[in-house]
């Protein structure tokens, strides 16, 4: 790791020195519980008098974290919903919604994973904006790229409590299942991102192991293809540096010690970093070599609500590294391989990929994460619906290939991970 962060060092001369950071009003509290000893500070900061919950079922049935909150605010306490179901379900967030518009809230508190957290972001745009969320979503017109409407209206303050690693739990996308689309809702506004975010450790200590795995996962793999993005100023190589650090050395160790608080909050941290890398100016390649594919999948685990998102791109992720692996450049394949522990003086870029994919697979494996599409036990010959299904998606694309041209690409990783 010092081998692979001295490599970076050398390289800074050739990073853009002339850069943009911005930032906004947060907060952020790590420990042993934070919630009672902060959380009041974060609803007084936020002028908020009635505080509702936002949930899932398995946070009231597994956890006493809702009676933790009860007692930290007192009659700042409005109430809750935990009906958020798996993928942020439109029903489920509009009955989220419709909970908070009858107890009046005026803050927000998300409690548990993604699918929570961006239920959140969604229940605020809804309660403020006043035409159909069908009008507020990305628009997909025929014949012409995709546009996301501008949101307006201000928007309810958000409290994130994560019951998981995520990197859902600092951005401004909300992404809502609808079975009557052939899409995912999608939004994007700002004014969404939380005020404070809260990593408890005692909360996250509640996480079935399982579903801690794959989160971290997803944290994992999007570490390895930040870092290995070209850096584009010094703030974002360090934090990117940190992130991937954190991640690495917290996921190998998750196989033997998964109760250990310390692996869970630097996964957490993890996950907050590479987001906050954004600000100050990186900006994802989600078509590099060593980035998976997001959309293929979003389509897997959307479509296969038992696939978490975790095991949906560790499927993908040494594939895409191994049919990309001659576009990898020397300096790119250094950098990963002596990350990861392969790289050896005299390899190709293409040696190098080939190695770090292997390296790739390994690491998974000691997780009991599955590697090939054909582990996750959904039919061959739904492959062709699932890439259909990669066409409307904003994160992933933006309109930049024909729709034949993106349900193509899709199909062929999906047969080539199979």
């Amino acid at each position: 790791m010092v081998n692979a962060l001295m490599s970076l060092t050398s390289g800074r001369n050739k990073m853009d020195q002339q850069f943009r950071s911005a930032g906004y009003d947060w907060r952020l509290y790590c420990g042993s519980n934070v919630i009672e000893q902060h959380l009041p500070e974060a609803v007084k900061r936020a002028k908020a008098q009635r505080v509702f919950v936002v949930c899932s079922p398995s946070i009231t049935r597994s956890t006493n974290v809702i009676d933790r909150l009860q007692v930290a605010l007192g009659t700042l306490f409005a109430g809750f919903y935990d009906g958020i179901e798996k993928d942020s379900t439109f029903t489920s967030v509009m009955a989220a919604c419709e909970a908070a518009k009858a107890a009046d809230a005026d803050l927000l508190v998300a409690i548990g994973g993604g699918s929570v957290i961006v239920a959140a972001r969604a229940v605020a745009i809804f309660m403020a904006e006043k035409v159909s969320p069908y009008e507020l979503m990305t628009q997909y017109p025929e014949g012409k790229r995709p546009f996301s409407p501008r949101l307006m209206a201000p928007k309810l303050p958000i409290v994130n409590i994560p019951s998981t690693p995520t990197n859902a739990m600092n951005r401004a996308g909300t992404g809502l299942k609808n079975t009557q689309l052939d899409h995912r809702m999608e939004f994007f506004d700002p004014k969404t991102r939380p005020q404070s975010i809260f990593l408890d450790t005692d909360f996250l200590l509640t996480t079935p192991d399982g579903v801690l795995r794959s989160t971290a996962t997803t944290v994992f793999a999007d570490a390895v293809s930040s870092f290995n993005d070209s850096a584009t100023n010094p703030l974002v190589s360090g934090t990117l540096q940190t992130a991937f650090s954190l991640a690495y050395q917290a996921y190998l160790a998750l196989s033997q010690n998964v109760d250990d608080p310390k692996l869970r909050l630097n996964l957490c941290l993890a996950a907050f970093l590479s987001n906050r890398a954004e600000d100050d100016g990186y900006r994802r390649n989600p078509n590099g070599p060593f980035a998976g594919n997001y959309a293929v999948s979003t389509a897997l685990h959307i479509r296969f609500p038992e696939v978490g998102q975790g095991e949906s791109t560790s499927v993908l992720h040494s594939t895409v590294l191994r049919r990309k692996a001659e576009e990898v450049t020397a300096r790119q394949a250094q950098r990963a391989g002596t990350a990861l522990g392969i790289w050896q003086e005299g390899m190709t870029g293409n040696e190098a990929a080939m190695a770090t994919a292997d390296r790739i697979d390994a690491i998974y494996d000691t997780q009991g994460i599955p590697t090939r599409v054909s582990q996750l036990g959904i039919p061959f010959e739904d492959l062709p619906l699932i890439a259909e299904e990669t066409v409307k998606n904003f994160n992933a694309s933006s309109g930049t290939r024909s729709p034949e041209q993106q349900t193509k690409a899709a199909l062929a990783l999906l047969e080539a991970a199979w």
